[in-house]
């Protein structure tokens, strides 16, 4: 046994002939890119592509594997110059009645083992999607009934970015995810988190209890994969060690979380975009108080922790005895004073991110980048720094100091 880093939630921007898959993401993010920057520049050692389903990175993947440099293995996965294994899925959004019997709308990660399970999935969900080419689009279907399709293509689903005001059960649907799975919920075993929450909040609501937590980039770009990842306790890198771990079976399981401190993400308090203002105030704040909006008229946006203090069902947190840690993490783009010729200086000396942000003394780093970006990894590493609380989509700043 031995531990890995997985991000199990990145994007594809654009397919190898430029075809848009997301639309909002990096033209640079490709399924080749995506793989050399894990092996080469993150240290990520097992990374899940969330945009497999397009016919045009089906295609890029077959092309992918010919070159000879990846190759797909019998427990699921395609492993990259034997340091990276790629785990394929897909992002579908699924149509949900939420509990005001008005329409709401969610993201769900669905996974596979190979690249045949996906292609099914893929030719299925284009009877149910309009334009099977993009990424996270609107399906006619339930999460429901979106479990059992996963199934008939041998993957599995977790809810995305549970938290999060748009685009996810908690956010916009429910209050309870048993009321959207019914029957089928024991078959959900992990959730996503988001970037605007963590253990200590999700632990808030009792049915979260028995789930695994996961925390993932949501990456739009290349520099960002990693800024949220697992460890993980695995025998190997392959599809079937990470389902093992995410069901806590033989030995295998999830050791840590890293993540944001949720005060950095960009939905964590209660936003009005009349006034264009974080609301402050003892959460839930659902009222701008400077002109009196209200998230019924939808020029207020419910922020994560906002959310959760109106949903919870238990007054203090109480975790799992398994239940893993949550270590804030603030990645290598978010630190005061390093910009992308700093980061690439680290990079030459210390080879990975994981390397700059796990291993190295201030020693090590201040011979390469001096006293003061040198003390800046580390309070970031050791959580000595301020913070100024995100919302309404715009990311929480970074102090150099508490």
């Amino acid at each position: 046994m031995y531990e890995i880093f997985a991000d199990l939630h990145v994007h594809i921007g654009r397919s190898e002939n430029n075809k848009p898959i997301k639309i909002t993401a990096a033209k640079s993010l490709n399924f080749a890119n995506i793989a050399k920057e894990c092996a080469d520049r993150k240290g990520i050692n097992v990374v899940g592509i969330i945009d497999c389903a397009s016919p045009y990175v089906i295609e890029d993947i077959e092309n992918f594997l010919q070159q000879g440099d990846a190759y797909e293995i019998a427990d699921g996965g395609i492993i990259y110059k034997d340091k990276v294994c790629i785990i394929l899925g897909s992002e579908i959004e699924t149509a949900e009645i939420n509990d005001n019997g008005k329409t709401g709308s969610a993201h769900n990660l669905c996974y596979f083992p190979h690249l045949k399970d996906i292609k099914g999935f893929s030719n299925e969900m284009s009877h149910h999607i309009k334009n099977i080419t993009l990424s996270s689009q609107r399906a006619d279907i339930s999460a429901y009934e979106l479990v059992d399709i996963v199934e008939k293509y041998n993957g599995i689903l977790i809810p995305a970015h549970v938290f999060t005001p748009y685009k996810s059960f908690y956010g916009n649907c429910t209050d309870r995810l048993e009321k959207i799975f019914k029957e089928k919920f024991d078959k959900i075993f992990a959730i996503e988190l988001g970037l605007s929450s963590d253990t200590f909040l999700a632990d808030e609501i009792s049915e979260l209890e028995t789930k695994t937590f996961v925390t993932n980039s949501d990456a739009h770009s290349l520099p960002r994969i990693a800024r949220e990842y697992n460890k993980i306790l695995v025998e190997d890198i392959s599809y079937k060690e990470i389902l093992k771990a995410l069901k806590n079976q033989d030995g295998r399981k999830i050791i840590a979380n890293y993540g944001l401190d949720p005060k950095l993400g960009k939905y964590h308090r209660t936003y009005c975009e009349e006034c264009g203002k974080t609301l402050p105030g003892e959460a839930p704040v659902t009222t701008c108080p400077y002109c009196g909006a209200t998230r019924d008229t939808r020029k207020v946006t419910m922020g994560v922790f906002d959310r959760i203090e109106e949903i919870k069902d238990k007054e203090t947190t109480q975790s799992p005895a398994n239940r893993p840690p949550y270590i804030y993490q603030i990645p290598l783009t978010f630190i005061p004073g390093l910009g992308g010729k700093t980061i690439d200086k680290l990079l030459e000396h210390f080879d990975t991110e994981m390397n700059i942000l796990h291993k190295l003394s201030k020693d090590d780093l201040e011979a390469v980048v001096g006293e003061k970006i040198a003390n800046n990894i580390i309070n970031s590493r050791e959580g000595n720094v301020t913070i100024q609380a995100g919302g309404g989509g715009v990311y929480g700043k970074i102090g150099t100091e508490k």
